[in-house]
């Protein structure tokens, strides 16, 4: 029996020190801080990046007017050498997202990129003169609108609702 207390010893050692690193771990956790919350989303001035595709582009470059200031813009691009391909992306006041896309690429190729998947429906919506159609199944849900020699896709995870807010917002200059 000489060597069972070595072995208690080594069991003892080993649960005081799991014990203590369980301390260090619940006291770390409580002074460190931690915030769950969602990030606060960056505002984006697209103003100088609009009067360069409304210059560059070959076709009239939409952007909003007149939404609320709860609706943040969070991404702006144009790429003329790319298909005159505008972006500008908003943050909805719930959270969803909203982009506006245009480009003069192929629209069939287009649209499934802008999309990221979504097809064609029957369902059409005039809006402001102009016969928008609805795109769903992709990533994104969207409303098309072919041009001459471009197409416009309002598109993203916000509802319906929301991207005929963006459409009925937009000027094409």
């Amino acid at each position: 029996m000489a060597g069972s207390n070595g072995r208690q010893k080594t069991v003892r050692d080993m649960i005081l020190s799991l014990g203590l690193i369980g301390i260090a771990a619940a006291l770390i956790y409580v002074f460190i801080p931690h915030d769950d919350s969602a990030p606060d989303i960056k505002r984006v001035d697209y103003r100088v990046e609009l009067l360069t595709a409304r210059r560059a582009a070959a076709y009239p470059v939409a952007a909003p007017e007149g939404l609320p200031r709860t609706w943040k813009a969070t991404s702006v691009r144009f790429d003329g050498a790319n298909n005159d391909a505008w972006h500008l992306g908003f943050h909805a006041p719930d959270g969803q997202y909203v982009q506006i896309e245009q480009s003069t690429q192929k629209p069939s190729e287009f649209i499934d990129q802008a999309t990221q998947g979504g097809k064609a429906t029957k369902a059409t919506q005039d809006i402001d003169g102009r016969t928008w159609t609805r795109c769903t199944g992709g990533r994104y849900d969207a409303l098309v609108l072919p041009g001459k020699g471009s197409t416009t896709v309002v598109a993203g995870t916000g509802s319906l609702r929301q991207l005929t807010e963006m459409v009925q917002a937009l000027k094409m200059s």
